[in-house]
């Protein structure tokens, strides 16, 4: 199963039927990718598509689960260069690259080995790893050091482990959607584990797809101060105030780690919620804010108009402030 390096911060609002005769909303629920997801979508007829759905799960963990030690991308982090990837593990890929370049490294999905290195988890606190360590994993990050080559995936440093959760369950929410406008449906919201697509409405309530952005409680409680609007799109966010750790002095510092110092972020910034026009794409774009930071993050958005972003972030005196970029809409 896939699960994501950073912490998810989004709720999808369920939104039930009126009885309609002409149509009906059609809801699936499950387990994927070490989450949960659901499905809606609006028809005159009532589907079943749970085998469907298990058979997306299913192709997209034997590509990129790297919890799946016969998975394509754990048999290539092992050394194995035969493995001719599929198209899903391409297209992964190929994004990968991108936003690595766009973001000069800030998204790289070679990081995990210094993640787990740093072993991130809901309790205790930082232990400096030595600093020859880090070093010394530092000489195999970076995405750079990766390339493909006639179907197969090439890397320059044998020890660079990939590792795609900060966009696979992204991708995975893409691949639902694309089945469903496969199957001629226009009307339908796809979350898996917070992360979202919606084309249409709900158009049994004449009102559209409305998604609840959660607020970034350090006591563990859940509240969504902000409400917005799905339109065609997909939104993700990214979040560091759940998955944490203290120094001795009590600064926090965030699970995403810095990929050119290997230490992990002490930053200001909570939460950056993304909206893209594609799962995959706010998925990764959401990791890579977090990562720069507010200020870089404000001028990089300068240059991407298409990204729609929403920052939760602690101003000097430890209050919570938010600022909207480049027009993330909320009601």
């Amino acid at each position: 199963m896939i699960q994501r390096i950073v912490v998810v911060v989004l709720i999808s609002f369920l939104i039930s039927c009126k009885k309609d005769p002409k149509l009906h909303l059609n809801y699936s629920s499950g387990e994927a990718f070490g989450t949960s997801f659901s499905v809606q979508f609006i028809d005159e007829e009532e589907f079943d598509f749970s085998s469907s759905y298990d058979s997306i799960v299913s192709v997209i963990n034997t590509s990129m689960s790297t919890y799946s030690k016969d998975s394509d991308i754990s048999r290539i982090n092992r050394g194995d260069t035969a493995i001719v990837i599929d198209t899903h593990f391409k297209k992964v890929f190929t994004a990968s690259k991108k936003i690595y370049k766009e973001t000069e490294g800030a998204f790289d999905p070679t990081i995990g080995v210094l993640v787990n290195a740093w072993d991130f988890g809901p309790e205790g606190k930082i232990v400096a790893l030595d600093s020859l360590k880090i070093d010394s994993l530092l000489i195999s990050v970076g995405l750079d050091k990766v390339i493909l080559k006639e179907g197969n995936i090439v890397k320059t440093d044998p020890r660079t482990f990939i590792d795609f959760n900060a966009l696979a369950k992204g991708y995975a929410v893409d691949v639902f959607a694309e089945f469903l406008e496969s199957k001629g449906f226009k009307n339908y919201l796809v979350e898996i584990g917070g992360e979202i697509r919606g084309k249409g409405s709900n158009i049994t309530k004449q009102k559209p797809w409305r998604i609840g952005v959660e607020d970034p409680n350090f006591d563990g409680s859940q509240s969504y101060s902000k409400i917005i609007s799905l339109h065609n799109a997909a939104m993700a966010t990214s979040g560091g105030y759940r998955k944490y750790k203290v120094d001795e002095n009590g600064e926090r510092y965030i699970h995403i780690l810095d990929a050119k110092t290997g230490y992990p972020l002490k930053s200001n910034l909570l939460a950056v919620s993304v909206i893209a026009p594609t799962c995959m794409e706010a998925d990764a774009y959401a990791t890579a804010l977090m990562s720069m930071g507010l200020e870089r993050s404000k001028e990089f958005l300068k240059t991407h108009p298409e990204l729609k972003v929403f920052f939760i972030y602690e101003n000097d005196k430890k209050q919570l402030q938010t600022l909207t970029v480049n027009g993330f809409s909320g009601d």
